[in-house]
């Protein structure tokens, strides 16, 4: 059993996840998370243990100088809590890192036993992937689970995926079966523009996360952002007429499909954001003071065991499993090395399986199941 020492009591705490690497197309899910820890100013409180789930030869290791100091940063996953005041207090529990590259259903279980320990009510794990979608228009976010009542209540798709998944379905399926009301958000990026950062697709992440959890989610500048990408990417396009009319194709199709969806629900959704920012009433997202997580005088996190783990000192430079700075300016867990001979980011040969092998069976992406 995981014990927190120095975590204060959580209100309604909901559990918002990504992960870099397969489900994390133009880095946009892990991105949306560390957004949220910058804007809220998320204070970690643990780091899942390096050795356990990542491989050093595909997610390696960094150095870097402080002040002439020479030091190493270790791929990892971390936890951050956050405190939300207002008229309607609750507080989000972040999971941020990178996708792991074994141990899967381990690594899903220490998570869920620090959702057991802080009362987490809900698992919403955010994702990305590729798309036949064109940058001109909204980007499509679609809302997955596997409960049939949540489905009916959020107004979600049921999951009827077949095929290989990533940690978010793993994720998420282990939620279901631990009790834990758990939902996926995935933003779908154009497949010719997938390079990151994504800040268009971020956004869209961010916007159906108020939505799902009626909560007013400070955007800061996001939105220009997203705006000066897609002002690029327009650019490019029009240097090259077959690209151009490519995008074009992908315009009348997404329209044409949509447009029973762009005079009913979507008006609706978005006309209930506007009310929910026009009347949120002072700072978005305000911390309160001393909500925080605090930092313990003694053994910050201990499991069942004699085995502790000390607090986390304080530091000048970046966290475990993250980058001096991310595509927002600020630390984002650092992506794995591109393979100079395949070009793949995952450092393996095309056709070389890149699931997660777990000591006690066979990669969860090797077998059919929900995609959620």
């Amino acid at each position: 059993m995981i014990e927190l020492e120095g975590v204060p009591e959580l209100v309604d705490p909901v559990m918002v996840a990504a992960f870099e690497g397969w489900n994390d197309a133009g880095d946009a899910a892990s991105t949306a998370v560390a957004h949220l820890e910058q804007e809220w100013k998320g204070e970690v409180f643990a780091a899942l243990d390096a050795e356990d789930y990542y491989d050093f030869q595909v997610n390696r290791p960094t150095v870097w100088m402080d002040g002439g100091v020479r030091k190493v940063t270790w791929p990892t996953t971390r936890l951050s809590v956050i405190r939300i005041g207002g008229e309607k207090p609750r507080d989000l529990v972040l999971v941020r890192g990178i996708e792991p590259s074994m141990r899967w259903r381990s690594f899903c279980n220490e998570i869920l036993g620090f959702a057991h320990e802080l009362g987490v009510e809900m698992v919403v794990v955010l994702g990305a992937l590729l798309g036949d979608t064109p940058h001109t228009r909204p980007v499509p976010v679609s809302g997955v689970t596997s409960d049939p009542d949540l489905a009916r209540t959020m107004n979600l798709e049921e999951s009827r995926y077949e095929g290989p998944t990533g940690i978010v379905g793993i994720l998420q399926e282990a939620c279901t079966h631990a009790g834990i009301p758990a939902v996926s958000l995935w933003a779908a990026v154009p497949h010719y523009v997938s390079q990151p950062p994504n800040p268009k697709a971020t956004l869209a992440l961010l916007n159906r996360l108020e939505d799902v959890l009626d909560l007013r989610v400070p955007l800061g500048d996001l939105a220009e952002d997203a705006r000066a990408w897609q002002l690029g990417v327009d650019q490019l396009a029009a240097e090259d007429s077959e690209v151009a009319e490519y995008v074009q194709s992908l315009e009348e199709a997404r329209d044409t499909a949509e447009l029973p969806e762009a005079s009913g629900e979507a008006i609706a959704r978005e006309f209930e954001r506007y009310l929910r920012r026009r009347d949120g009433g002072g700072p978005p997202g305000h911390a309160t003071d001393g909500g925080r997580a605090a930092e313990s005088e003694g053994p910050f996190l201990r499991e069942g065991t004699d085995r502790t783990r000390p607090p986390h000192p304080k530091r000048t430079g970046p966290l475990p499993g993250t980058a001096p700075e991310g595509p927002l300016g600020r630390e984002t867990p650092r992506p794995a090395d591109e393979d100079p001979g395949t070009g793949r980011k995952d450092g393996r040969a095309d056709g070389e399986d890149d699931g997660g092998e777990d000591e006690d069976g066979p990669a969860p992406g090797s077998s059919s199941g929900s995609e959620d």
